[in-house]
């Protein structure tokens, strides 16, 4: 019987000598079904992640945190322990997210209208909705 392969039907499997050999998990790869739409799960689950409406203060509670950051920026070299609630606005989407952030007051700077904690907390006075912590009972509490 004289089969067409009969030449090369018992030679050794070839090697290059200028190429490493594949990896047979980086071959199969090369098969592997192209996802044309990638992006697509991204989007939705953007779509899906869920943000919170900022809530405005009424007048009273506006009064009140600000004599509470009247007393942080005056008693600021005694560093006071705080526990702030505010709102940080998404980057992507309407809304937000409320954040608590708890630690010593470092520095209340009026130009950037941020409270400073100490371990580099920087948190935007104008988003701050609760302020709790080492501060007296100041009247309106």
């Amino acid at each position: 019987m004289n089969d067409s392969y009969d030449d090369i039907i018992n030679l050794p499997h070839h090697q290059s000598e200028t190429r490493p050999h594949m990896d047979p998990g980086d071959r199969a790869a090369q098969f592997a079904p192209f996802a044309a739409v990638t992006a697509h799960g991204a989007v939705i689950r953007e779509t899906e992640r869920l943000t919170e409406d900022r809530i405005f203060l009424e007048e009273s509670d506006t009064a009140l945190l600000n004599e509470r950051i009247r007393f942080i920026s005056e008693n600021i070299s005694s560093r006071p322990f705080v526990r702030v609630t505010y709102f940080q606005p998404d980057e992507k989407k309407s809304g937000g997210a409320y954040i608590d952030a708890q630690g010593r007051a470092k520095k209340l700077d009026a130009y950037e209208r941020k409270l400073i904690l100490t371990d580099g907390t920087k948190i935007p006075l104008d988003d701050i909705i609760r302020i709790e912590g080492e501060i007296p009972d100041i009247p309106g509490d």
